[in-house]
């Protein structure tokens, strides 16, 4: 039985776009089926127990999930769903140099859907626009071993 993942995207510039895509690409087989959505138009209730969520999210502004995610996010904030059944991987895109909020827009992702009852999957992927590394390349890499580990935790 094939692994069902959706993607969701928050993105200001599209680098979070660009890694969804990837992701989709290198790793979308008949094994593993893939669905890239931006967060645009998207509410609390696209969230359903038994799938799998992988968000993609850049930070912007002060420590703020992008303007495509706005809505989304505040929709769970509002909502306040019960995601028991509901399972969830988080890359989040930042850039070290801002120390006091690196990273948060995927932070946020992860501290509401928890929160909400959802179960992480693995760790946080971070990756660190100052690094000097791609992260598309970054993120496929840990994607490659968060999708071994989330097929384990659902066959389970």
């Amino acid at each position: 039985m094939a692994l069902e993942l959706n993607i969701l995207v928050g993105t200001m510039t599209g680098t979070a776009e660009l890694v969804a895509q990837e992701i989709e690409l290198t790793m979308g087989d008949d094994d593993t089926v893939i669905t890239v959505t931006d967060m645009d138009k998207l509410d609390a209730s696209l969230l359903k127990p038994g799938s799998l969520y992988l968000i993609c999210s850049s930070t912007y502004g002060s420590g703020d999930v992008p303007d495509n995610a706005r809505a989304f996010y505040e929709s769970l904030q509002s909502a306040l769903p019960n995601l028991e059944g509901v399972r969830y991987g988080v890359i989040a895109l930042g850039d070290r140099t801002y120390v006091q909020t690196f990273c948060f827009g995927g932070k946020k992702f992860d501290a509401i859907l928890s929160e909400l009852g959802a179960s992480r999957i693995g760790e946080v992927c971070i990756h660190d626009a100052s690094a000097g590394t791609m992260p598309e390349e970054v993120c496929v890499e840990w994607a490659q071993g968060w999708i071994e580990t989330a097929r384990e935790a659902i066959d389970a």
